[in-house]
């Protein structure tokens, strides 16, 4: 019982830290091309991918799409 409740505790930490840490990603106001936040955010589930790369976006209208936010021709927003 130990056991388990200690993994239960290591996995929400670890899903509290990458999500804190995505959600600062997408709401950030410096640029939209960091490295961590753009990793965690290309794996994301599509919903997901999908409403950081909006907030992004509207943060960041003129620039490039960062990797996972991309459409297929690379220059638009998903």
């Amino acid at each position: 019982m130990t056991i388990v409740r200690l993994a239960l505790i290591v996995i929400l930490g670890l899903f509290v830290v990458v999500g804190g840490r995505w959600y600062a990603y997408v709401s950030n106001t410096s640029s939209p091309y960091d490295e961590v936040g753009i990793e965690i955010n290309s794996r994301l589930p599509h919903v997901l991918r999908k409403w950081g790369c909006d907030r992004l976006q509207q943060s960041f209208p003129d620039s490039v799409p960062p990797y996972g936010c991309g459409a297929p021709d690379s220059r638009s927003w998903i």
